[in-house]
């Protein structure tokens, strides 16, 4: 069993409603039926959100994913409506809080992958395929594919895995246009991205979206993206196949948990142990060193 060590109370705030907490944001609908996302320090690994959260976390995601937006409205439309923050709400919601149109979500992680590592390594070195996708002989970990692959997976609540599936099967649970649609945008997007970050020095390896559509069937870019906690992130003049390569993302709090130091087991039903302060700190500037190099902009 996994999930929260210990899950927050709800901030209650007048008129809003709050529907759900998760691994990280917290979601609420206000008097207009509008969502309001608020991302939090929460931090999560194993499928357990940790009890240490990482200071500035929440507000380095929100900022990330709306630079991000910006970049793609010439492919896909997003759901961001206001950054502002709701009357009554707490002050430390300031920065971290996207206020969004309600859309019909579609249950699919659309994971894009332009690099082999993670659990489409595991699956390669089994079968020489990702998601049913056949790939080359020779490929290691941290390999650079012969071209991006959109490998999905289903979405899972929090506490259980996120399970890949093939294209085939998003196909039999969305249709054949809404597939062939999720395949064609999550590339290009992930493709706009992966060449925005290799200018700063950034191998964005691999990445996950979320789509909704409107009323009017128009396909929307939803929740947060390409920031730590969606994607990997290694620097450039590291990379280095046939090793684990370092990062900007939360391999750092991973790597620690799974170590002898952690005295965790990550497959036990144990919850995991508080994090030290040097990888709290680690893993904070890691997370504000990606958001410098991608925007240019100084973390503050």
């Amino acid at each position: 069993m996994s999930g929260f060590v210990v899950k927050p109370e709800p901030i209650e705030v007048p008129g809003l409603v709050h529907l759900h907490t998760g691994k990280v944001r917290d979601l609420y609908r206000d008097r207009h039926g509008r969502l309001v996302m608020v991302a939090s320090d929460r931090t999560s690994a194993f499928d357990w959100v940790l009890p240490t959260e990482i200071p500035d976390k929440g507000r380095i995601l929100t900022r990330l994913s709306l630079w991000w937006f910006d970049r793609f409205t010439d492919l896909v439309p997003h759901h961001v409506v206001s950054t502002e923050v709701p009357e009554g709400a707490p002050a430390d919601w300031a920065g971290r809080t996207l206020v969004c149109e309600p859309l019909d979500m579609i249950p699919v992680e659309c994971v894009a992958r332009g690099y082999l590592t993670g659990s489409g390594l595991k699956e390669y070195e089994a079968t020489r395929t990702v998601c049913d996708l056949p790939l080359p002989d020779g490929l290691l970990d941290g390999s650079e594919l012969p071209e991006p692959i959109f490998t999905p997976a289903s979405k899972a609540e929090v506490g259980e895995h996120d399970e890949n599936v093939s294209y085939a099967e998003v196909v039999r649970r969305s249709g054949a246009a809404t597939a062939e649609e999720l395949r064609r945008t999550t590339l290009a997007v992930y493709e706009r991205a992966r060449d925005i970050a290799r200018a700063r020095g950034i191998v964005l390896a691999d990445t996950k979206f979320e789509f909704g559509r409107r009323a009017d069937g128009t396909l929307v870019l939803g929740d947060e993206v390409l920031t730590p906690d969606s994607s990997r992130f290694w620097p450039a003049d590291a990379w280095q196949p046939g090793r684990p390569q370092p990062s900007f993302d939360k391999q750092y709090v991973r790597d620690w948990l799974a170590s002898p130091a952690s005295g965790w087991d990550p497959g036990g039903a144990t919850p995991p142990p508080e994090l030290p302060a040097e990888v709290v700190a680690g893993t904070r500037s890691r997370y504000a060193e990606a958001y410098e190099r991608l925007t240019g902009e100084r973390w503050a």
